[in-house]
């Protein structure tokens, strides 16, 4: 890499989180926002722990040739991670005891099993028989044969007893049913105060009945919590099917290597001895002292206690003008392209789609991919009504999305018992494309109506992920996102495009070909100009090439919301680039590629990153947007994003997060509210 400057991946995603951690730390974010968001970061670092602090794990016995190969050494970045993560603990133990003086401030305060009066001891016990009860199955460590396997989605409470003046003590563990009952109870109010206990306080304050048939006068309980290596090792056995393969791998995942054991800091030293030497954790196993309380990541799920004022408002969808009153969304498309741009539009209207398109008696075939979905999920409902209806329907479900590859399995299953043709794995590559294409027969010709979109067919992460999604008839693109299901049954089959962009076969050789025309148009002194959204922006060609472009004079505007290993700013390398983070009440998920092309723009969607998995090893869809309405909502959009002055983070070589600052007497602007009223607004005049 020499001298040019390349972020490591590892330590900018850090960044990311920090920036999730500034959201929880804002006294401008609604107070039970912030507890969300201290949810989310500690999910997110969860997460971070499984995945990537696994693979750098993985990679530490060949630490030389790693660096050798990949730039860096595991074992420092380990380092830095773990100096940085001590940086940030310090900060979100900060955040989180303000938080907790905030909500006492409101009347809101959380109660311990130490700390109830009579009637609440009262109210708790009760709760405890006829809620928690039946779902406490302790193990007593001090007779297992060995011991258990702690899955690293839950928490335990270690406890140990005895009697006075004995020696001996009992051990045993509890999980705190979380999977099932909430994390919290809410206690009866009393006068203007509202009380909320920790379901790990109500098992310790009946940790007595519990183990009501031992005779002893002491008892103690501590939490712990493990993270696991999650990466699958998908087993090549021939007489397996991908499926089968998958299920071994997950079952292997639940006892996959311990990273990270997570104990209370007040837990005495000899029980810790105990605990780790009969679980017999080796030194690769980070130990760490928490605090009472682990998995915040249960925040995101903090009851409301009916405080609206403490939450963000509640934001009405915008009808889309398009779309509103329409009988046949068919009929609607076929006239004209459709943007929907959720959460601001409703996900209903692809639900609509479907719909229609499962009643309509012309329509023979539905195809969609899906990535994630919704436990209870209208997508999947809706293929199987059109299945009951006589359609045809070719699903493609991506088995190794991480984290739902068990949901993914039991939709294809269901899917499968219901006579859709399920298609479940490509070797060598993963399908991320968010494609939904439909066939309907007119005049005895085949008509191909769809849908290509920036995130999932997922009803729940639509009402927080900002994600467009393009409803088009354009044939041309029609018929060459119908060879992309070609190649989901037919792998040697490679699609050949001339508008679409597709992963790994042709997005980063036309990326490198745009980029390349917006040098040239800079080196023969015309105007030239890119402008980016992204998630993450780690491959390292790309990066180059950006810096390639910025030496020749392109300016470039970049919008990443997490990971991004390119430096904007240093002389005579990325002078031209200016890049920012936008990170608030919606996750900022879109990816919008736009290109200056002398002021005949053209402005792509789609669902790849800049990373060189997306670009290289995963079925990647990149839409052109045709319809020159749509093409300056989407460049309108960007620029109310790019003018936000008040969650948008400055990058820089430092990773400072710094916010952007304002200029002068400039008005505040956030773009999330700005997009919004742009939105409503311009749907109000077409209506008109």
């Amino acid at each position: 890499m020499g001298t040019v400057p390349i972020i490591n991946r590892e330590l900018s995603w850090l960044s990311f989180n920090e920036r999730v951690l500034q959201e929880a730390e804002s006294p401008d974010v609604p107070l039970l926002e912030r507890l969300k968001f201290l949810g989310i970061y500690s999910n997110n670092l969860d997460e971070f722990f499984r995945v990537r602090v696994a693979t750098l794990k993985r990679m530490l016995d060949f630490d030389r040739k790693a660096k050798a190969e990949l730039g860096f050494s595991p074992s420092k970045i380990l380092d830095a991670i773990q100096t940085k993560l001590k940086v940030l603990q310090k900060k979100y133990n900060k955040v989180y005891e303000n938080i907790i003086l905030e909500l006492e401030k409101e009347n809101i305060y959380f109660l311990n099993e130490t700390q109830l009066d009579k009637e609440q001891g009262a109210f708790v016990k009760k709760y405890f028989q006829e809620n928690v009860r039946l779902e406490i199955f302790p193990i007593m460590l001090d007779k297992a044969k060995e011991f258990p396997t702690l899955l690293d989605s839950s928490i335990y409470l270690s406890v140990r007893f005895s009697k006075n003046k004995s020696k001996t003590h009992h051990y045993a563990l509890i999980e705190v049913p979380t999977a099932t009952i909430s994390r919290f109870l809410v206690l009866p109010a009393k006068k203007d105060k509202q009380y909320v206990m920790f379901l790990d306080d109500v098992i310790r304050y009946n940790l007595k009945d519990i183990f009501q048939i031992y005779d002893f006068d002491k008892i103690e309980a501590y939490t712990i919590k493990f993270t696991r290596d999650a990466e699958l090792d998908v087993d090549n056995d021939v007489s397996l099917t991908f499926m089968e393969s998958m299920e071994v791998s997950l079952k292997k995942r639940k006892s996959g290597e311990a990273l990270r054991f997570v104990y209370d800091a007040q837990m005495p030293k000899d029980f810790q001895n105990y605990l780790i030497k009969k679980m017999d954790l080796d030194s690769n196993t980070q130990l760490f002292a928490g605090a009472r309380y682990h998995n915040f990541k249960d925040f995101m799920r903090f009851p409301t206690l009916g405080k609206t004022h403490l939450l963000n408002p509640e934001q009405q969808h915008i009808p889309h003008p398009d779309l509103v009153k329409t009988r046949s969304i068919l009929a609607k498309i076929k006239s004209k392209d459709i943007l929907l741009y959720y959460p601001y539009h409703s996900f209903d209207y692809f639900l609509d789609l479907l719909r229609e398109a499962a009643i309509d008696p012309d329509v023979s075939h539905i195809r969609c991919t899906l990535y994630r979905v919704s436990s209870n999920s209208h997508v999947i409902k809706s293929l199987i009504t059109a299945l009951h209806n006589g359609k045809d329907v070719t699903v493609f479900i991506e088995l190794r999305a991480r984290f739902d590859e068990e949901a993914n399995i039991d939709w294809a299953t269901k899917l499968r018992d219901e006579g859709a043709r399920v298609i479940t794995g490509i070797a060598g590559l993963k399908v991320h494309s968010k494609l939904c294409l439909i066939t309907r027969r007119e005049k005895g010709e085949k008509i191909y109506y769809g849908c290509i979109g920036t995130g999932n067919f997922h009803e729940k992460t639509a009402r927080v992920y900002t994600d467009a999604m393009l409803m088009t008839a354009n044939q041309h693109i029609m018929k060459e996102a119908r060879q992309i299901f070609t190649f989901f049954d037919k792998n040697y089959s490679v699609p050949k495009m001339s508008k679409l962009l597709v992963a790994p076969f042709s997005l980063r050789f036309k990326l490198n070909q745009l980029i390349n025309r917006e040098i040239r148009f800079a080196k023969a002194g015309k105007p030239a100009a890119i402008f980016l959204k992204l998630n993450n922006l780690v491959d390292e060609e790309m990066v180059l090439k950006l810096y390639q472009a910025s030496k020749a004079g392109v300016k470039i505007r970049l919008i990443v919301r997490g990971i991004c290993s390119l430096v904007p700013g240093i002389k005579d390398i990325s002078e031209n680039i200016e890049a920012i983070s936008i990170v608030d009440k919606y996750l900022e998920h879109n990816r919008v590629f736009m290109f200056h092309n002398a002021g005949m723009p053209e402005v792509y969607i789609g669902s790849a990153d800049l990373m060189t998995r997306n670009l290289d090893h995963r079925i990647e869809v990149v839409v052109p947007i045709l319809d020159e309405k749509i093409k300056k909502q989407l460049s309108d959009i960007m620029e109310l994003q790019w003018k936000d002055n008040v969650k948008a983070r400055v990058f820089d070589e430092i990773q400072s997060n710094t916010f952007r600052k304002k200029h002068g007497q400039a008005l505040s602007h956030r773009s999330q509210d700005t997009i919004f009223d742009y939105l409503h607004e311009t749907g109000v005049k077409k209506k008109k």
